[in-house]
């Protein structure tokens, strides 16, 4: 998720070398460098595997959507509140750039993929198999 890019900038006539270090800044935070993720198509009927212990954490962002994959563009089938319990099974790498982790709401029994930086503790912690 991060690059490097190299620029030439000019002071007073002398070109300086310039680097700078670029994160996007639409991605969530970074997890399992190195790791391949993929994206979950919308509609998708591929369930992840439960592989994360948490099952019963709240606190996520009022009316964040949970979706049918790891897309804003997917269908919304549920939404979760603060006080909602969730339970995190995994963590993909959406097309958007963003991480999202498919759970399940506990609370309305609805489940699919909601994005990390909407989740508390940036959602799961353990990647979705390919």
């Amino acid at each position: 998720m991060r690059g490097t890019v190299k620029l030439a900038a000019a002071v007073a006539g002398v070109a300086l070398p310039l680097v700078l270090i670029a994160t996007p800044a639409q991605a969530g935070t970074p997890k399992g460098d190195g790791v391949t993720v993929q994206h979950y198509a919308c509609n998708s009927a591929v369930v992840p595997p439960n592989s994360d212990p948490i099952s019963a954490i709240t606190g996520g962002s009022s009316g964040a959507r949970i979706r049918t994959g790891s897309s804003t563009s997917c269908t919304a089938v549920g939404s979760i509140e603060p006080s909602h319990r969730l339970d995190f099974y995994c963590y993909t790498l959406g097309n958007d750039g963003y991480t999202w982790t498919y759970l399940r709401n506990t609370s309305t029994s609805r489940q699919g993929w909601v994005r990390d930086d909407l989740l508390p503790n940036y959602g799961s912690s353990y990647h979705c198999p390919n």
